[in-house]
C-alpha cells in the first residue's frame, strides 16, 4: 500500500445521506409508499433504460429506510446539514429543494414584510423580486458600476450602499448578488462594515461562489466576511445534481432562523428527493476531499491557460479586473470585436459542438468548472483561434434583440401592488407608456428587463422581441 493511498484512507469523507441511499439500496425492502413507480417497476421501460434501473431505485423520499427527514432534519439529513455548515463557516446550513430560487423565497418571507424597504442592486436574480412580490417589501434600486463596452453590469461599491443607507433610514436590509452572473466581484467585507455601522443584515446571493471557501485563489466567501445570510448554487459550479442548493447563516447573524427555517417548511414539496438530497451531501464531500481540492485547483489551471491563449487572439479578449474590482478567475466572459455574443455563441454551437454557459449583446460566458478536463480547454481554445483568423462580418448584424438589460427603472406603482391589480393583455406595439404587471425576466441569468409597477417605455422592445403581447396593468 503506498502512501499516498494511506493518506486518502485516513482522510475518508463522510457523506451521510449517501451512505444511508447506499446501504437502502442494498436492503431492499416491499414498497407500500410513495413513489408509485415503485424503484421503476411503474416507470415507462424507455425512461428506466436511459437513467438506469438503479437510479430509480434509490428515488425515494425522506422517513423511509433510515433515511432522515427534511423539515425538521433529523437523521442522515441532519448530520449532513451540519457538517456542510461546518465545511462552509456558516452556524447552520439548511439544504435546498427548488434551487437558490427556495432560498431566496424564504429569506424574502421570513426578513421582510409589506412595505419593508429592501437595498437590492437591479442585476439581482429574479427570485429576490418573486420574494419581496410575496412579501410585499419594496426594492431600494442599487445601480451598480456599468462596464460599457463589455455590455454588463459590474461591482457595487460601498460608498453607494453607504450613501443608500444614510438616504433611507428606513431601510431594513441590504441584499447584494456577489458576484455577478459573468464573475465581478464586490467589496463585501467593506459593504459588511457599512451594513454593521447602520445595523441592518446583510445577504448575499453567492449563488455563483460555492468554490470560494475551498481553494485560496478564488475571492473570500461573504460568510467568512461578515454576512448574516448567504446563497450557495451547488449544482451550478460545486458539482451537485440540477435544482439543489445550500442556505447558510452566518456564525454572528442577527436575523432570525427560525423564521428562516418555517418559510422554508412552506415552500418546500413535503416529498423531498433523496437523490438531490444525497448530491449536495456528495457535492460538499467532493469539495473537502483531496480528490475535489485537487479538481478546484484544476479549474483554475485551466481557466488561466484560456485566459493565456486568448490573450494571444486578435480579436477575441477576456474580461479582467482591469479597474479595481475583483473577478472569479473561472468564469471567463470573453467577446469578439467584430461579432455579437450571440452570434459568437451560434458559431460555437453548430460550428464546433461547443456549448457555453450564455451570452448577451457583446460578449458570452465561459465556465471553467471542476469538470472540465485540460483536453477540454485546449479543443476550445483550437476553436476559438479559427474563429479569431475567420471573417464572420458579413453577418454579424443581422441581430437586433439584446439580451442584458441595463436599464434604470422607472416605478409608477410597488411590486405587490402592481402584479395583484386587475390586468389586460395587450399587443407589444401598444406597450410603451403602460404600467408593466408581470416579471419579464429571462434566464439565464435571470436579471429583470421589466418587474410590476415600472413603466413600459421606448429602450425595453429590443429585450421584448421574443414576446408579441405583453402583460399591463388596466
Amino acid at each position: 500500500m503506498t502512501n499516498v493511498t494511506r493518506h486518502e484512507k485516513s482522510s475518508k469523507i463522510n457523506a451521510p445521506i449517501v451512505e444511508a441511499l447506499k446501504k437502502a439500496y442494498e436492503t431492499p425492502s416491499y414498497q407500500f409508499h410513495i413513489p408509485g413507480h415503485t424503484r421503476g417497476n411503474g416507470s415507462l421501460p424507455e425512461f428506466k433504460k436511459l437513467i438506469g434501473t438503479k437510479a430509480l431505485t434509490i428515488d425515494t423520499t425522506d422517513e423511509f429506510d433510515g433515511l432522515g427527514t427534511l423539515h425538521p432534519a433529523t437523521g442522515p439529513i441532519k448530520e449532513a446539514q451540519e457538517l456542510a455548515a461546518k465545511a462552509f463557516g456558516a452556524k447552520k446550513t439548511f439544504f435546498l429543494l427548488n434551487g437558490s430560487t427556495a432560498g431566496n423565497l424564504a429569506l424574502a418571507m421570513a426578513l421582510t414584510k409589506k412595505g419593508k424597504k429592501i437595498v437590492t442592486n437591479r442585476n439581482c436574480h429574479r427570485s429576490i423580486l418573486t420574494g419581496m412580490i410575496i412579501s410585499g417589501a419594496e426594492p431600494l434600486w442599487l445601480v451598480p458600476n456599468r462596464f460599457e463596452e463589455w455590455g454588463i453590469w459590474g461591482n457595487v461599491s460601498p460608498e453607494t450602499v453607504d450613501k443608500m443607507l444614510s438616504e433611507n433610514e428606513d431601510a431594513g436590509m441590504v441584499w447584494i448578488t456577489n458576484p455577478t452572473y459573468e464573475g465581478v466581484v464586490s467589496d463585501i467585507k467593506s459593504i459588511s462594515a457599512v451594513c454593521k455601522k447602520h445595523n441592518v443584515p446583510l445577504i448575499v446571493d453567492e449563488a455563483h461562489g460555492s468554490l470560494w471557501n475551498f481553494n485560496k485563489h478564488l475571492p473570500k466567501s461573504a460568510l467568512e466576511l461578515g454576512a448574516d445570510a448567504v446563497v450557495h448554487s451547488l449544482h451550478k459550479t460545486g458539482g451537485s445534481m440540477s435544482q439543489s442548493s445550500m442556505l447558510h447563516i452566518g456564525k454572528n447573524s442577527i436575523i432570525d432562523v427560525d423564521a428562516v427555517e418555517k418559510s422554508l417548511k412552506l415552500l418546500h414539496t413535503t416529498s423531498p428527493s433523496l437523490i438531490l438530497l444525497a448530491s449536495l451531501d456528495a457535492s460538499r464531500a467532493n469539495l473537502e476531499s483531496p480528490r475535489g481540492r485537487k479538481q478546484i485547483e484544476r479549474a483554475i489551471s485551466n481557466a488561466k491557460f484560456l485566459r493565456r491563449e486568448i490573450d494571444k487572439l486578435e480579436h477575441i479578449h477576456d474580461l479582467k479586473p482591469d479597474f479595481g474590482y475583483m473577478t472569479d478567475v473561472t468564469k471567463v466572459f470573453i467577446k469578439d470585436d467584430r461579432l455579437s455574443g450571440k452570434r459568437l455563441e451560434s458559431i460555437l454551437e453548430i460550428d464546433f459542438n461547443i456549448e457555453v454557459e450564455s451570452a448577451s449583446d457583446a460578449g458570452l460566458l465561459i465556465l471553467s468548472n471542476i469538470g472540465n478536463t485540460r483536453a477540454d480547454m485546449q479543443y476550445l481554445v483550437k476553436c476559438l483561434q479559427q474563429i479569431d483568423k475567420t471573417d464572420y462580418t458579413d453577418i454579424c448584424y443581422l441581430e437586433k434583440k439584446k439580451y442584458m438589460p441595463m436599464l434604470t427603472p422607472i416605478i409608477k406603482m410597488t411590486l405587490r401592488e402592481a402584479y395583484y391589480s386587475h390586468k389586460e393583455v395587450i399587443p407589444k406595439s401598444e406597450a410603451i407608456g403602460r404600467i408593466s404587471a408581470e416579471v419579464i425576466a429571462e434566464c439565464p441569468p435571470g436579471i429583470s428587463v421589466l418587474l410590476p409597477g415600472e413603466l413600459i417605455t421606448e429602450e425595453h422592445i429590443p429585450y421584448l422581441l421574443d414576446y408579441e403581447n405583453i402583460e399591463v396593468i388596466k
